[in-house]
């Protein structure tokens, strides 16, 4: 056995020469070369013929023995990203004990504290070792510097979020020979020498061999702060970092499981040209930039990463930009679409004045030129109306509780509506900016009056509200034609009420719709709005008293 693990170590630090990370790569080489050459002086002990030359064997066994320990924390804060093993201080102090203790191994012929030594028969000749209380003090020193190298590598699994039963498992076989050394010392079944050799020999050799990939997976992973899903070959989750199971919660227990079935909408963003997940938890919106990353030492494949960056505070000023410049683009086409009209609204007027006055008509003319100036002053109504808009078009981040009904009575107030007459339905508050909510429940009420509507009744919901009238029936299918700037849908009067509607109702961050399933007139929906109902009451809000109050 000691045979073995010679060979087995040179052969293996050879191997780890190859690791890409200098330092990690120094202190396994540095571990493999000693626990080899600790192994071949125990076998040295055992099978050289000499008694003289097989003492100094086991002398140097134990002097190569005890520098496996600084190979070991040397490879320990390597690995596990410290500097230990850079601190001049401790590299020093460190040096300093392992020669005052070289020293007091050198001069045991002289006080034979450390071992005794005995040429035996039994059960084979050889030189027979008994230790004494510094070998025992000494070896418990170096145990405990052991468990605090393996203490660190347990720590790095944990952060990393990965399995730490492989670190188990060589902690485990690194361990066995300790009760063969104390076998060896309490009974007659093993002999009295140091196995200790063989344990570390299982670690190093472990490390490269049998769990290189997880544990060069967990040195990649360890300083990455993000939500990160590592895949196995056939798909499955393996591992998930503690950030990906807060912010989603689903893979905390899904290790094993298959990826796409598991996360479904992160997986359909990974084959996309935009990898951004929007994601909403809460209430909350967030978006991540996915990557999918395989992370490879040498030639070989360790893991496949999905990582996930938050990326909300960037994402959402570039939606709000392309929102922006649609807008921009919608209030060129409106101001291009007005203008077009009027100017030929007032082409036409002014020419039909012309020909009233050649006919001597004078007050035909006269009324063909009041309806000219009256839709050049509408014309400009409606660039005041869009410079006011792209003031209002900023998202809006200051909000707060307000109460609906109250808003929504104020905004009937100020509306231009005729005869048409307000129900509120619902009682409770809704999160918004005041003044914008107003003018879109506002530009909701005008609508309904250019819709031939006698009633129009707004309803809070849990989601936010609907405007509902009892108008006509739309004919247009499709919905976003109703909110395009220059369309004039349903027909040109409404203007651009509903486009403008829509802006604001963006700037709050919510969605509107309309829904042309609806056969007994024209419903809007606003969703999105975080509402408080504290009430249900539903009904008539004294449509004739708000006549008599705004004198319509």
């Amino acid at each position: 056995m000691f045979g073995a693990a010679t060979v087995v170590c040179l052969v293996a630090a050879m191997r780890a020469r190859k690791i890409e990370d200098d330092e990690t790569s120094r202190g396994l080489v540095a571990l493999l070369a000693t626990t080899g050459g600790w192994a071949f002086f125990e076998l040295g002990l055992l099978v050289v013929p000499s008694p003289a030359v097989a003492y100094w064997m086991y002398e140097l066994s134990l002097i190569v023995g005890l520098a496996t320990v600084g190979a070991w924390l040397y490879f320990c804060s390597a690995y596990t990203g410290r500097s230990f093993h850079k601190n001049r201080l401790y590299r020093d102090t460190a040096v300093a004990v392992y020669l005052v203790i070289v020293g007091i191994k050198l001069t045991n012929p002289i006080h034979g504290l450390y071992f005794a030594t005995e040429l035996t028969a039994t059960p084979f000749l050889h030189l027979a070792v008994e230790h004494g209380i510094i070998h025992w003090l000494v070896s418990g020193i170096a145990y405990s510097l052991a468990s605090v190298g393996l203490f660190m590598l347990y720590e790095m699994f944990l952060e990393a979020n990965y399995d730490t039963t492989p670190l188990a498992v060589l902690g485990a076989a690194t361990a066995v020979p300790v009760a063969l050394d104390v076998t060896g010392f309490a009974t007659d079944v093993l002999l009295d020498v140091n196995y200790e050799p063989l344990g570390v020999a299982v670690f190093a050799v472990g490390v490269l061999y049998l769990f290189k990939d997880r544990f060069f997976a967990v040195q990649l992973a360890k300083d990455v702060d993000e939500a990160i899903v590592h895949i196995g070959p056939e798909g499955r989750i393996q591992r998930t970092s503690d950030r990906a199971d807060r912010e989603f919660p689903m893979l905390a227990d899904a290790t094993g499981e298959p990826f796409d079935s598991v996360f479904p909408a992160a997986a359909e963003r990974l084959g996309d040209t935009e990898q951004v997940l929007e994601w909403n938890r809460d209430g909350d919106t967030r978006y991540y930039l996915i990557n999918d990353i395989s992370a490879t030492l040498g030639q070989t494949n360790i893991v496949r990463s999905v990582v996930f960056t938050d990326v909300t505070e960037a994402e959402t000023r570039r939606r709000e930009l392309k929102r922006h410049n649609a807008q921009l683009e919608g209030f060129a086409a409106a101001i291009r679409h007005n203008l077009l009209n009027t100017l030929q609204v007032v082409e036409g007027r002014l020419a039909h004045a012309d020909r009233a006055l050649g006919n001597g008509n004078v007050q035909e003319a006269n009324e063909s030129l009041v309806k000219a100036s009256e839709s050049s002053r509408s014309m400009a109504d409606t660039v005041d109306d869009l410079s006011v808009l792209a003031r209002e078009g900023q998202t809006v981040e200051d909000v707060q509780s307000v109460p609906f009904a109250t808003v929504a009575r104020d905004a009937f107030t100020d509306a231009e509506t005729g005869d048409l007459e307000l129900a509120v339905s619902g009682d409770g508050s809704i999160r918004a900016d005041e003044g914008r909510l107003r003018k879109i429940l506002r530009y909701g009420f005008e609508f309904a009056a250019y819709n031939d509507a006698a009633t129009v009744t707004v309803t809070l919901r849990d989601d936010g509200f609907e405007i509902v009238d009892d108008g006509d029936t739309p004919d247009e299918t499709d919905v976003e034609a109703f909110f395009q700037y220059g369309r004039a849908v349903p027909d040109a009067d409404t203007g651009m009420i509903l486009p403008n509607l829509e802006m604001l109702v963006r700037t709050q961050g919510w969605d509107v719709t309309v829904d042309l399933e609806y056969g007994d007139g024209f419903r809007l929906v606003i969703t999105g709005a975080p509402t408080d109902l504290t009430a249900s009451v539903t009904g008539d809000q004294s449509p004739a008293g708000l006549a008599d109050s705004t004198g319509q």
